[in-house]
């Protein structure tokens, strides 16, 4: 694809969720298709209806196992967080329909124990998970998409 191309494509639809747990730390996973450290927050496409707390507990549940009743929703972002892919990228990802993702994003404060996260889902996405420190995220993710997560942080900074 020609960068007008993909400039002239719209963002897909997503949701993202930060999941802290009572010491403050965030829920991430390393992406099982990547041979790099890619390590990420929960975050998926919004299905037609949903809303973005909606499609944040169902995506969650999907990547960790963990479920609504071990969770508080507690804000959301206030407007949508844009990213581009990379030209590399943007034709392949998504059938090449989209040139990134506009997303909103939960906080969520976990109240289940370890136990109840289980990476193992039907359709895995991460290899391995830990609880990290929010001021490591922006280190640890695909350069792409480090301006997200400095924005997410920013803007839910002061509740973690």
């Amino acid at each position: 694809m020609t960068p007008d191309e993909i400039l002239n494509l719209p963002y897909r639809p997503c949701v993202g969720v930060m999941l802290v747990n009572a010491e403050g730390r965030v829920f991430t996973g390393q992406r099982i298709d990547s041979d790099v450290a890619a390590w990420q927050m929960p975050q998926g496409g919004i299905d037609a209806g949903e809303s973005p707390s909606e499609a944040g507990l169902r995506e969650l549940w999907e990547e960790t196992g963990v479920t609504a009743d071990k969770v508080v929703i507690e804000a959301e972002t206030e407007d949508w967080v844009t990213y581009d892919l990379p030209p590399e990228l943007a034709g392949r990802i998504w059938g090449g329909k989209f040139r990134g993702q506009k997303q909103k994003w939960l906080l969520m404060r976990f109240a289940g124990t370890d136990d109840d996260v289980r990476i193992a889902t039907e359709h895995p996405e991460f290899s391995e998970w830990r609880w990290m420190a929010p001021e490591s995220l922006v280190d640890n993710i695909v350069p792409f998409k480090r301006e997200v997560y400095a924005r997410v942080l920013a803007e839910f900074g002061e509740r973690l």
